[in-house]
């Protein structure tokens, strides 16, 4: 692995640990030339899931931008990284589960309220209100109202 720092070919693993129930591995490395650390992550890499916009666009899914914006509607709630991390891993997983090399966007928004919904109230009203693009109070009640709903 190229250093980040100096770009120096090569590096040494100096700690290896499987994060989040054992979908990845975080590596602690050191370069030989500038002494500098940094870490970096393996994950399986399945066949990429394209994204069907509304639009018709197409575009590979992008975990980094979907863990971006859950961390717009978690802002100030006290959800860690980690927990991000793992409901990432939790959507990635259902969406490689259906088997499709193409999904709209619409299965990917609810998968994430879906998650949302039990890990935090507030960030699921947040998503939703963009997802579903609010228009007025009434879809905000009605939003509020399915979340007050028992299961």
């Amino acid at each position: 692995m190229k250093c980040p720092y100096c770009q120096a070919p090569d590096s040494r693993v100096t700690d290896s640990r499987e994060v989040t129930s054992g979908n990845a591995i975080r590596r602690r490395r050191e370069c030989p030339a500038c002494g500098r650390r940094f870490t970096t992550y393996e994950r399986v890499d399945l066949a990429g899931i394209v994204v069907v916009k509304k639009d018709g666009r197409r575009q590979a899914f992008d975990p980094d931008k979907l863990r971006q914006k859950l961390r717009v509607a978690l802002t100030k709630r006290p959800v860690g990284e980690e927990q991000i991390d793992q409901l990432v891993q939790r959507v990635e997983a259902d969406l490689n589960a259906l088997g499709k090399a193409e999904i709209p966007s619409s299965a990917i928004g609810e998968a994430v309220l879906q998650q949302l919904k039990d890990l935090d109230h507030v960030a699921y009203i947040r998503f939703a209100s963009v997802y579903r693009q609010f228009a007025d109070l009434q879809d905000l009640k009605r939003e509020v109202d399915v979340l007050s709903e028992p299961e």
